[in-house]
């Protein structure tokens, strides 16, 4: 049933009212040509209509149940046998040309037949040993439920793409890249905008566009139209958008249209001369970022100077003293994003990617002392704000920040003694388990014993 990726099989059991005939299948009045160009080549017939009017786009994941036979009723495959539904991606190519377009058509729960001519089908190849050379194939497919492309960078299912149109090139817009879009949000149906935008991959807060639409463009082509479904976290979050009566933590439906975009030149096809100019400017632009508080995209423009430079090592003279100082603003300015993000292990990365480049950077040890005091890592933050005062003994933000790392190290200390005292007076609190062997010795006294007044078998008077 697949176009050369997936091998059909076979195996036994299925629902008789559900398996097909052992017989040449004709199609009825009822059958449905859905091919493109209405040759006759895939014939539908529905057996169990759907419910509900949506139907997959291409690139959602479908799950089905099949059963497949030659035209004399030979059953060669079947997803029902093997006790397991059978999942795809619609629309790309992973299954014969006849389901792609047959399927595209079902709605949730349809039961139909399909049969599929040769051409939409193996071909002259078949697939031996079970699918002769041109053969037509007929297929019972049940539509059980179906989801877009998972396209989140962490795949976790928060943004979701189906197409409506695919695209006409080969290629999607990276960061930076100038893309115009036309843009169709929803939230519970209802319209909240529908604009044409232009904007620079990376920079879509700056045009109201949210990081899931973002990240989906990444993986869109010029001319595609896509349904997105945004979960919350890549959408407005817990802050939700009054502008557009959205509430905290609200899940988003947008429509996208990617109308063109300009790639910007990649960093291996610049000289040098170049890419030094091109960190300078993400330079500037990611201190313009920082100083409007959108700390998420300076970080993307001063980790852009390291990929312009990091592998231009062997820069002579002036050259390489402006590649120094650039790299070193880069981590520096990436540390104090990160201290501002809550970032900290970052933080101190980013401080140690710096000392390398420069040992005795009053900066680089200052923040990557501020970010071991955020980690409570008490004795790395001592370290590093008395070596600041090594070099400044004037430095009055690094004598401040020992003070508050004493106290914090000492409140650490008083809350941890805290917690041991209670639990060990709860440990003292517990009654002792009786030793099993006196609990023998005790059983083995005269009954006589074991019957005073407080026994509870005594009689009750």
């Amino acid at each position: 049933m697949s176009g050369g990726e997936t091998e059909v099989r076979s195996g036994a059991g299925a629902p008789a009212e559900e398996k097909l005939a052992a017989a040449a299948y004709v199609p009825s009045s009822n059958a449905v040509d859905v091919t493109p160009n209405r040759d006759g080549g895939v014939l539908k017939e529905i057996r169990r209509p759907g419910t509900g009017d949506a139907r997959p786009l291409t690139g959602d994941k479908v799950s089905v149940h099949y059963v497949g036979t030659l035209l004399d009723g030979t059953k060669f495959d079947s997803s029902r046998d093997r006790g397991e539904q059978f999942e795809f991606s619609l629309g790309t190519g992973a299954v014969i040309k006849a389901w792609d377009l047959s399927i595209a058509t079902m709605r949730q729960g349809e039961l139909a037949v399909l049969l599929c001519k040769s051409e939409y089908a193996y071909g002259k190849s078949g697939s031996p040993p079970n699918i002769p050379s041109d053969s037509t194939l007929v297929f019972e497919v049940e539509l059980f439920d179906w989801k877009g492309e998972d396209v989140s960078e962490d795949k976790d299912g928060g943004i979701l793409k189906s197409q409506f149109k695919k695209g006409d090139s080969f290629i999607s817009p990276k960061e930076g890249a100038l893309c115009e879009i036309h843009i169709v949000g929803r939230y519970n149906g209802r319209v909240f905008e529908d604009r044409d935008v232009s904007l620079v991959l990376g920079e879509g807060c700056i045009v109201g566009i949210v990081n899931g639409v973002e990240q989906a463009l990444k993986k869109m082509k010029k001319g595609e139209h896509s349904r997105l479904l945004v979960k919350s976290k890549y959408a407005y979050q817990s802050n939700g958008c009054p502008q557009h009566q959205i509430p905290p933590n609200a899940d988003l439906e947008y429509e996208v249209e990617l109308k063109k975009f300009e790639k910007g030149k990649e960093s291996w096809e610049m000289d040098t001369a170049e890419k030094l100019e091109q960190a300078e400017i993400s330079k500037t632009k990611g201190t313009e970022f920082f100083k409007a508080n959108k700390f998420n995209i300076a970080v993307k423009y001063y980790k852009r100077i390291d990929e312009y430079l990091k592998s231009e090592d062997s820069l002579q003279g002036d050259e390489a003293e402006k590649r120094k100082n650039l790299l070193l603003a880069a981590h520096l300015n990436l540390a104090m994003c990160y201290l501002k993000l809550k970032e900290d292990y970052q933080a101190c990365q980013s401080c140690n990617d710096a000392l390398e480049i420069d040992p005795k950077n009053e900066k680089g040890l200052f923040r990557r002392g501020t970010a071991n005091l955020n980690l409570q890592n008490f004795d790395l933050a001592f370290t590093d704000f008395n070596a600041v005062l090594e070099i400044d003994p004037q430095n009055k933000a690094a004598k401040n920040q020992i003070v508050v790392t004493n106290q914090k190290k000492k409140q650490l200390r008083e809350r941890e003694k805290q917690m041991y005292s209670t639990m060990f007076k709860k440990l003292a609190a517990e009654p002792e388990e009786s030793d099993p062997a006196e609990e023998s010795k005790s059983n083995e006294q005269p009954k006589a014993e074991n019957m005073g007044p407080e026994s509870s078998s005594s009689p009750v008077s």
